[in-house]
C-alpha cells in the first residue's frame, strides 16, 4: 500500500482546522493544535499562503482561509449545472438583444467560454465554447475581475496587452474600471478587444453569493450603442439573465 505523504496530511489538517472554530488563528495555536512544532506550522502555512490557499492578516498576523480555496470550494457547482442553469435564460437573451451570447467562467488566467448560443440570424457563426478570453479587456473578463478576487490578482499580475487603441492597459486606470463595474453590475468592452465590437456583461452567483460565472452579449458597435452609449434596454437584458441564472442557482434576489 502507498505511504500517505505527511506535508499533504498536515497542509489539510491545518485546513480543515482553520476552517472550523475561530476565523482566524494565530501560529502558535495552529501548531499547538496540531502537535506541530512552530518552524513547521510556519513553513507549511507560507507554501499554503502563496498558493492563496490560506490569507495572513496584516495587523494581528493571524491566519484565516484564501480566496483560491474558497473559490475551489464552489467546485460542487460543476460547469454543466451552470450551464444547464443558463439555457434557457440565455436563449432568451439572445432572442431578445438578437445578438449573440456568452457563459464564461474563470480558467487558467482567463474566461473560458462554456456556453454559447448564436446570434438569431442567417449570418455565418463560428461555435466558440472552448475559447479563451483575456481578463482585462472583454466584458465578460473585467466582470470576473470586479467580483472574483482570484480574477482579480490574476488580472493585475498578467501581462495587458493592447488590443485596440482603446485597450485599458494601466493598473490603476483597470482598478477604477473595476469599481465603476461593481457599483452599476454590469461591465462593458466598446472596441477594446475587437475593433467594431462590443459587449456588456453581468455576473453570476450561486448559493452562496459567489460569483461563478459571468454572462454577455457580443455584436457590432453600431447594434450595441446609440448615440455613442450603449442601449439601456441591452445593458438590463443583460442583467435580468444573470440575476435570472442566479436565481436558478439559489443566490436568491440580487
Amino acid at each position: 500500500m502507498a505511504r500517505n505523504i505527511q506535508s499533504l496530511e498536515r497542509a489539510a489538517a491545518m485546513l480543515r482546522l482553520l476552517a472550523g472554530g475561530e476565523r482566524r488563528l494565530g501560529l502558535s495555536d495552529i501548531a499547538s493544535s496540531l502537535g506541530l512544532a512552530k518552524g513547521t506550522a510556519h513553513g507549511i502555512l507560507r507554501t499554503l499562503q502563496q498558493e492563496g490557499f490560506v490569507e495572513q492578516d496584516d495587523a494581528s498576523g493571524r491566519y484565516q482561509l484564501g480566496a483560491e480555496l474558497l473559490r475551489l470550494g464552489t467546485t460542487y457547482l460543476d460547469v454543466h449545472e451552470l450551464r444547464a442553469r443558463a439555457l434557457v435564460w440565455t436563449d432568451d437573451l439572445a432572442r431578445s438583444s438578437g445578438e449573440s451570447v456568452h457563459l464564461g467562467v474563470l480558467h487558467q488566467h482567463g474566461v473560458l467560454i462554456v456556453h454559447h448560443v448564436f446570434r438569431p440570424d442567417d449570418s455565418r457563426q463560428v461555435l466558440e465554447i472552448g475559447a479563451m478570453q483575456p481578463l482585462h479587456c472583454t466584458a465578460l473578463g473585467k466582470v470576473l475581475s470586479a467580483y472574483d478576487p482570484v480574477a482579480h490578482s490574476e488580472a493585475l499580475e498578467a501581462e495587458r496587452k493592447a488590443f485596440t487603441d482603446r485597450t485599458v492597459c494601466d493598473a490603476a486606470e483597470f482598478e477604477q474600471i473595476l469599481g465603476l463595474t461593481r457599483a452599476r453590475g454590469y461591465a462593458a468592452d466598446v472596441e477594446e478587444t475587437w475593433e467594431g465590437v462590443a459587449s456588456i456583461a453581468a455576473p453570476v452567483h450561486d448559493r452562496r453569493r459567489m460569483p461563478v460565472g459571468a454572462v454577455g452579449i457580443t455584436g457590432a458597435v453600431e447594434r450595441l450603442c446609440r448615440d455613442g452609449e450603449l442601449r439601456p434596454e441591452l445593458i438590463a437584458a443583460v442583467r435580468d439573465c444573470a440575476r435570472a441564472v442566479s436565481r436558478d442557482l439559489g443566490a436568491g434576489r440580487f
